[in-house]
């Protein structure tokens, strides 16, 4: 006997697939609003025709206006058919702009193409075991430099610095601090600079991320940051920094464990470790009502679980979890262990961990 249809629940699951549809397709259109910086050029503009949005961008008209089509019916821009003007209002543009900082959206928008690419990669996956290699998302690192960089430049000196041990006076004073998994050295760049008395190292396995460091602090003048091209499983350091710091790495790795044993063992005793990793439970239905669940999952699905997986590891995937993560700090021998948080990153918690002295 056939399950019988409640259809009110059928044509409200119509509106959800429809949502999603369009939703993903609006997101394609953010992500080029943002690239071509369309949304930045409206922004500072009155009400404007397709042609002067078009000359002040730089771009093709025709194109600008079947992108304002789009973006105008998904309610983002408004249209007036009497003098055939768009208008971006002020509210979304502070959540579509480089303006607006860690707060712009778009940026997060470009993960729909990025993670796109690898959809037939990841099937693949489904169906006989393994994940996508890293060498498999090229630009993944300049979105995640772009969407921490935005972070990071705000809040980094301001809210991040004052949760280490000493504060701002304990880095303006001097001391040893490492970041594992550093990708290009945005937050080691903007510490060497702000604190010359202390001495910073950045571990990546990813060369081509560290010559970008590099470059950026060569150009800055930071001689007091040196940067390393290693596993961040296998930092084989020994009681060598005061704090040591990791953003949104830890749950990429394959061999999670290791990473979190190694930074034990290269703190010296009363150490800090500061790891950073997305704000989740470690319990789905802890996390179902979350607004940006559904983009978190999908994200792990298509890159950061697959990309452990692939390596032959455990496959943490994004939503491991405050709980996870705890256990797994305590396992290591870290006490002390809370979390807590910042103002200016809302996707993240911040867990703060003391090596014993003893």
């Amino acid at each position: 006997m056939s399950e019988q249809r409640d259809s009110e629940r059928s044509a409200a699951f119509l509106q959800t697939m429809n949502g999603i549809m369009n939703g993903g397709a609006l997101a394609l259109m953010c992500s080029i609003g943002h690239k071509t910086e369309l949304f930045d050029a409206m922004a500072a503009m009155e009400p404007a025709s397709s042609e002067e949005i078009a000359f002040q961008a730089g771009l093709q008209e025709r194109y600008v206006r079947e992108w304002l089509a789009a973006v105008t019916a998904g309610g983002i821009v408004d249209y007036d058919p009497a003098t055939a003007t768009y208008h971006l209002p002020a509210e979304h543009a502070g959540l579509l702009t480089r303006a607006a900082g860690p707060l712009n959206l778009t940026t997060y928008c470009q993960y729909v193409p990025l993670l796109a690419q690898v959809e037939d990669d990841v099937i693949h996956a489904f169906r006989h075991g393994g994940g996508v290699p890293y060498d498999r998302y090229p630009e993944f690192q300049t979105l995640m430099a772009e969407s921490s960089g935005q972070r990071l430049t705000q809040a980094l000196i301001d809210q991040v610095v004052p949760l280490l041990p000493g504060g701002y006076d304990g880095l303006d004073a001097g001391l040893r601090l490492a970041d594992v998994g550093c990708g290009r050295g945005r937050a080691l760049n903007l510490l060497a600079a702000e604190f010359p008395r202390s001495r910073f190292v950045g571990f990546d396995i990813a060369e081509a991320a560290i010559e970008v460091a590099r470059s950026e602090a060569t150009a800055a003048g930071n001689d007091n940051l040196e940067l390393v091209v290693r596993d961040a499983a296998r930092l084989d350091e020994h009681e060598r920094f005061d704090i040591v710091t990791s953003f949104d790495a830890v749950h990429d790795q394959a061999k999670p464990d290791d990473m979190i044993t190694g930074v034990f063992a290269a703190l010296r005793p009363g150490g800090t470790y500061l790891c950073v990793e997305p704000k989740a439970s470690s319990n789905l239905e802890d996390n179902l009502e979350m607004p940006a669940a559904p983009l978190m999952y999908t994200i792990s699905t298509m890159h950061c679980m697959t990309v452990s997986l692939a390596a032959d590891g455990d496959g943490l995937g994004t939503a491991w979890g405050e709980h996870l993560a705890i256990e797994k700090l305590g396992n290591a021998g870290f006490v002390d262990i809370r979390v807590t948080g910042i103002k200016a990153d809302r996707a993240n918690h911040y867990l703060l961990a003391t090596k014993p002295n003893n």
